[in-house]
């Protein structure tokens, strides 16, 4: 059975600000479509985005025979991005995740809860009076000081981490070229230089840290190499903030756009449901890759061993056979099976911390700030496959 073909640039701007009625127009003709300007097979449904997310067939490692299909020029890059446990498999992955989940523990994450309560308090404190962005002001802010925290970075370096991360994982927008890739090559040289000085200071110098932590953990015999310590590192400094900034802005917008009383969405017995419905309603990430690690048959397609399939995470959060009215934010609805953290072996290692600043961050704001609303149209960054807001110019 052919599948269909549909075309959209990811780089339109009516796509960037609202890419859903595109996925509503995929999704109709089945589980997959094809997406000619990615010239890409697309996972647009709950059943198949879930389906592959999980299936062990399929993976985020590049196949053996395609690992040197890239451009000499890209190499450091390249070489940090497959060192670390995100673009790995089992056994790899299993050895990494292992590892870095016996450092980056609940109780050492609940370690964090005082302090980014106080950091929130402190950020509304300094809010200038009349208009300004909350995105610059409080969502940027919060993700890359929770981080620096984590690891034991010093905070006066949070403008320089922001740089480099904004650099690096400007690789995986749509509109990458040959001027973003070699700022990319040069933000992940420096960063990884910056991260190896201070791996070797905490070497001789530990403290409770999570980067200690993640020098000293062993399983089994096994520790983190100078290389892993340094691409798990930047993984959580990216990935932590890239993500996060992106879900507050997108929930504060979410929420203010709707007719939800704020102070009803965050009482205690609410809290986590409004936190899920902020993740599944308009996710920070929307799209998702893996290989095929063999010929296959699935949802009416033939995959060839080596093939990509773009998972579209956002399209399955509002996929109707599963949610109800999926285009409503309802923080009450019944079904929670939302994929913006993804599932399966590769499930979003800082989901209990990103949770975390969510269920702090935005109670403490609509609590202080109980009249604030949106005051110019918000517009999306064009940086697809993330989503994510250019700026959130606010009143309060």
């Amino acid at each position: 059975m052919a599948i269909s073909t549909f075309s959209q640039s990811p780089i339109d701007w009516r796509f960037v600000q609202n890419p859903y009625p595109f996925y509503e127009t995929a999704r109709a003709s089945g589980d997959l479509f094809l997406w000619k300007d990615y010239d890409r097979v697309c996972a647009v449904s709950h059943e198949a985005v879930n389906t592959l997310l999980r299936d062990r067939r399929w993976g985020r490692q590049i196949p053996e025979e395609l690992k040197d299909n890239f451009p000499e020029h890209i190499r450091p890059f390249v070489e940090l991005d497959r060192s670390g446990m995100l673009e790995r498999e089992p056994p790899a992955h299993t050895r990494l995740r292992s590892l870095v989940v016996r450092a980056f523990t609940s109780r050492g994450i609940a370690a964090l809860e005082p302090g980014i309560a106080a950091l929130v308090n402190q950020l509304i404190d300094e809010f200038p009076d009349g208009e300004f962005d909350l995105l610059r002001c409080f969502g940027e802010v919060i993700p890359v000081i929770v981080i620096a925290r984590l690891l034991g970075i010093p905070e006066d370096m949070a403008n320089q981490l922001l740089q480099w991360s904004h650099d690096m994982v400007a690789m995986y927008q749509a509109k990458r070229d040959r001027e973003i890739e070699d700022k990319a090559v040069v933000a992940t040289t420096e960063f990884s230089n910056y991260i190896k000085r201070h791996i070797d200071h905490r070497r001789k110098n530990p403290t409770d840290d999570l980067m200690s932590q993640l020098i000293a953990v062993e399983n089994e015999g096994e520790k983190l190499s100078t290389e892993e310590l340094i691409s798990t590192c930047i993984l959580l400094l990216n990935a932590g903030h890239e993500a996060t900034v992106h879900a507050i802005g997108n929930g504060v917008k979410s929420i203010l756009e709707s007719n939800w009383n704020a102070k009803e969405l965050f009482e205690q017995k609410t809290i986590d449901a409004t936190v899920e419905e902020i993740l599944r309603f308009d996710p920070p990430l929307h799209k998702f890759e893996r290989y095929a690690y063999e010929d296959m048959h699935m949802f009416g397609y033939d995959f060839k061993r080596g093939e990509q399939v773009a998972l579209l995470l956002a399209a399955a959060n509002r996929d109707p056979s599963v949610f109800a009215n999926p285009t409503t934010f309802d923080p009450y609805r019944i079904s929670k099976q939302h994929l913006a953290l993804g599932a399966g072996i590769h499930f979003c290692v800082g989901a209990p911390l990103a949770r975390m600043e969510l269920s702090i961050a935005l109670p403490i704001l609509f609590s202080r700030c109980p009249n604030i609303e949106i005051s110019q149209t918000p517009q999306y960054s064009d940086r697809y496959h993330f989503h994510g807001l250019t700026e959130l110019i606010i009143r309060h």
